[in-house]
């Protein structure tokens, strides 16, 4: 699991060391929700489970999914009523 976390990362979330990116895992699997390709999100999903892919939807940071994927994903795993996080305003 540890490795595919690094690869995911690496790739996912580029701008940051892996390591970071791995201990903001919320963020690492949205990225890979919107970015990814359904072979890297299925093997996601085997080696972590959907409840973490629900998880990180429940603390995904405010604009890191787009409409669409937001409303797929949240369908998708079952959790269609939740709203999208919110930038909160100043």
């Amino acid at each position: 699991v540890k490795a595919d976390l690094e690869r995911w990362a690496r790739k996912y979330v580029w701008w940051e060391p892996p390591q970071r990116a791995i201990e903001r895992r919320s963020l690492l699997l949205c990225q890979m929700m919107q970015l990814g390709t359904w072979d890297d999100v299925g093997e996601a999903r085997r080696s972590l489970g959907d409840d973490a892919l629900r998880d990180a939807l429940r603390n995904a940071p405010p604009g890191v999914l787009d409409a669409k994927s937001w409303s797929y994903w949240t369908r998708f795993l079952g959790l269609g009523s939740l709203p999208p996080p919110r930038r909160p305003l100043p």
